[in-house]
């Protein structure tokens, strides 16, 4: 689960249940503070999000009135906009690692080994919410496959041509 801060009016995060905790615990998150993760409609002050409380995990209780803002709603912000698989329109980013995979055993080991590494970035950059970048590093690893899988039909229409001259220059 990953949750969103405002500090002094500056929307941070996200971070982790056991960070937002540990941060609650240390101070650093005061109640009042508003918070927000997925699956909330909007921000609220710390001490008033079930999952936070009880209100020991506070270590200094201060007023957990909600402050009120210029635009009369609960809240300045709005849920943050976090790009996780699937994109937008429902598409999965494909990261290709099981065809690196394949192609790298049975095929061609050099162009295999880079389509493996950029297959393996794709999961990372999505859950990093870097879109762009995972997009990046599958197209990557989709063409290393194609480049693979292009080198041993390229090596076997070579093999099949050298046969077929030699067996008609034998005779």
């Amino acid at each position: 689960m990953q949750w969103y801060y405002s500090k002094n009016g500056v929307q941070l995060g996200p971070i982790s249940d056991n960070e937002i905790r540990m941060k609650l615990a240390s101070g650093e998150i005061s109640a009042t503070d508003l918070v927000w993760r997925d699956g909330m409609n909007d921000w609220l002050p710390a001490a008033k999000v079930a999952d936070l409380t009880p209100l020991s995990a506070f270590p200094v209780a201060r007023s957990t009135t909600p402050p009120v803002f210029a635009n009369g709603g609960d809240s300045p912000y709005s849920p943050p906009t976090v790009a996780y698989s699937p994109m937008a329109g429902g598409t999965a980013i494909p990261n290709y690692l099981w065809q690196s995979i394949v192609v790298t055993l049975f095929c061609c080991w050099p162009f295999g080994i880079p389509a493996i590494v950029y297959a393996a970035k794709v999961d990372t950059l999505r859950a990093r919410g870097d879109i762009a970048g995972a997009l990046a590093a599958s197209s990557s690893a989709k063409t290393w496959c194609l480049v693979s899988v292009g080198a041993i039909v390229a090596v076997g229409v070579l093999w099949l041509i050298f046969v077929g001259i030699a067996a008609a220059t034998s005779h």
